[in-house]
């Protein structure tokens, strides 16, 4: 089993486009008419596969929905922050540097959810794994 995107609801799917691909994801495909509204279908250029689909159904969204945060690996927290700053787009937090040269900072989309950008260090695996958690106790 694997997990294969999120789905966000979204207020104006213009306004959440511009965002996301702002961001750098691009739209794979569309399904214009469910039940529960348009689906609009996205991944990262170095995804094999869709990672979110937005949907709209023309219903405001409340802010900052279900979900938590959405996680967006970066190469470069500098370079990343530069592209979206030319397009107005500012982080919500300062960018934290953490153990080992990891960094990461938050933005909030058109609807007001996180997305947190995260740049591992040199070497570090693209994804979380159980590695991550090995020096660290978990809480009861």
């Amino acid at each position: 089993m694997r997990t294969l995107h999120l789905g966000l609801r979204v207020t104006d799917l213009d306004r959440s486009l511009t965002f996301y691909t702002a961001i750098g994801y691009e739209t794979v495909g569309t399904v214009p008419e469910t039940p529960i509204g348009q689906l609009t279908m996205l991944k990262l250029p170095g995804d094999e596969f869709v990672s979110v689909e937005l949907v709209h159904d023309g219903n405001p969204v409340e802010r900052g929905g279900d979900v938590s945060h959405l996680v967006v690996q970066v190469e470069s927290m500098a370079d990343t922050l530069a592209v979206l700053a030319a397009h107005r787009i500012e982080p919500v937090a300062p960018v934290q540097d953490h153990d080992q040269g990891m960094k990461t900072t938050f933005l909030a989309d058109p609807d007001g959810r996180r997305i947190e950008l995260v740049q591992w260090p040199a070497g570090h695996a693209d994804g979380m794994t159980a590695v991550d958690f090995s020096h660290k106790e978990i809480e009861k």
